[in-house]
């Protein structure tokens, strides 16, 4: 059976967008899938907005560039608006409901699982792991890989420095699987 998922991760800069979609790449890779990632930002990227899309399959991606994507993760309104009318019907929509409200995701048209990632993030005991918190709400929304992945996968993401950190976003991956 094919396997074949993309998603647009969005939001703010400064929510760790990239970080999330460079884990959900290198733990597809570290999975022995064919992976694409092009993340999107400019000199805003503090305060400003970001995403990411990442392609993930086990036969060859012929473009990483997504029109309708399957999944997307919405770390805020502004992202919400902008990226939900391109995700597919039926696609799996995780939002960040601390920011997004209890926004509709289009009556029904999506599978839209909302998600209170900051005050998730918060209870972890770190409220800058929102993004982990949404990627693994995600990871269980899409089944697209295993939450196992991508806790594997952090310590060849997260930087050395800041490796003590990776139990804790560890523990916030595992926080957003549990609360879909």
């Amino acid at each position: 059976m094919l396997m074949y998922a993309d998603v647009i991760i969005a939001g703010f800069g400064g929510q760790g967008v990239v970080l999330a979609g460079t884990l959900l790449a290198q733990a597809a890779m570290e999975h022995g899938l064919n992976v694409t990632f092009m993340p999107v930002y400019g000199p805003e990227m503090r305060g400003g907005t970001a995403n990411c899309t990442v392609v993930i399959s086990d036969e060859e991606i012929g473009s990483p560039i997504i029109l309708s994507p399957v999944g997307l993760i919405a770390l805020n309104r502004p992202s919400l608006e902008k990226f939900l009318p391109r995700v597919q019907d039926g696609g799996a929509v995780v939002v960040n409901s601390s920011l997004c409200g209890d926004a509709q995701a289009q009556g029904g048209r999506v599978k839209a699982f909302p998600v209170a990632c900051n005050e998730i993030a918060e209870k972890v005991g770190n409220a800058r792991m929102v993004n982990m918190v949404a990627l693994g709400a995600y990871a269980k929304a899409s089944g697209a890989l295993p939450l196992k992945c991508l806790q594997e996968a952090l310590s060849h993401v997260i930087p050395g420095h800041y490796a003590h950190m990776i139990p804790k976003n560890a523990e916030a991956l595992q926080a957003g699987y549990d609360a879909v």
